[in-house]
């Protein structure tokens, strides 16, 4: 809606506002046919200013999004996304009983978050506290070690970097630099 439509659905709106507030009883025919031609120009005021259909859920965030009759607010993308928490919550998530919280949030993730094995390489850096990717898993692994030497020459290389072969299962074909575990707290957890 640009700002001469705004202007002008507003007056509409308000000279409606001033009829409604001034109607009685015994307001004459006249009166009422000024109001109902009122009322026709701004529906057609507003008409013009509509640009999109009217929404098909009640989703603030998916108003043309695709309905699911049994969702609360009918938007079946939002209902997808609360279905899969809720499986995750009854199958206990990506933590398995028994198993710590991950150390180490990353972008990439760890090895355990990855999908079944396939032949690539996966650059992974040394975190202070486990092994992470550090890119994305490369199909030649020429293009993986250049990626890493690139990685060591930046200007914040971690401490160690190594190349693993993925097949039908891991192997470590190379390691640069030493990686050390490093307590993340200071003074040693004190």
């Amino acid at each position: 809606m640009n700002h001469a439509q705004l202007t002008a659905l507003g007056r509409a709106l308000r000279l409606l506002g001033e009829h409604g507030e001034s109607l009685t009883a015994d307001t004459p025919d006249a009166r009422l046919h000024e109001i109902k031609d009122d009322l026709r120009r701004a529906l057609d005021l507003l008409d013009e200013s509509v640009t999109t259909g009217a929404p098909t859920t009640r989703c603030p965030e998916h108003p043309q999004g695709p309905v699911d009759e049994s969702a609360p607010d009918l938007c079946l993308l939002c209902e997808t996304r609360r279905r899969a928490a809720r499986r995750s919550e009854f199958q206990g998530g990506r933590s398995r009983p028994g198993e710590p919280a991950p150390s180490a949030p990353s972008r990439y993730g760890v090895r355990d978050d990855r999908p079944q094995p396939q032949q690539r390489w996966l650059p992974e850096l040394w975190n202070g506290q486990e092994w992470q990717l550090c890119g994305t898993p490369r199909r030649d692994r020429h293009e993986a070690e250049a990626y890493l030497a690139a990685q060591r020459r930046g200007s914040r290389p971690a401490m160690a970097y190594r190349l693993v072969h993925e097949f039908t299962d891991y192997e470590v074909l190379r390691v640069w630099g030493t990686p050390v575990r490093i307590d993340i707290e200071p003074m040693g957890n004190l």
